[in-house]
């Protein structure tokens, strides 16, 4: 389940959500591999769940290691707002 307030970061592939998985793990990133939720759509089928609080450095590991989402949601009020990261 996706809390109010938290991200959701869709990859391309099930290949590079697993990389970025085992890269943030590495780095000790909080986040959580989940489903991708109903509500968005993807080919992938897995997506990664984090917290406004570790948005920046996960995205910065991401970043640094080319492999930024393709798409990045928010949770807001039950619904899933498309965000731009920072």
């Amino acid at each position: 389940m996706v809390k109010e307030n938290d991200f959701v970061a869709i990859f391309h592939s099930i290949h590079r959500v697993l990389k970025a998985e085992k890269i943030l793990k590495h780095e000790k990133v909080d986040f959580l591999l989940i489903p991708v939720p109903r509500q968005l759509t993807s080919d992938c089928g897995l997506a990664l769940r984090f917290s406004p609080e570790a948005k920046d450095e996960l995205l910065a590991v991401l970043a640094d290691e080319n492999l930024s989402p393709v798409e990045l949601h928010q949770r807001k009020e039950g619904a899933y707002l498309t965000v731009e990261p920072d």
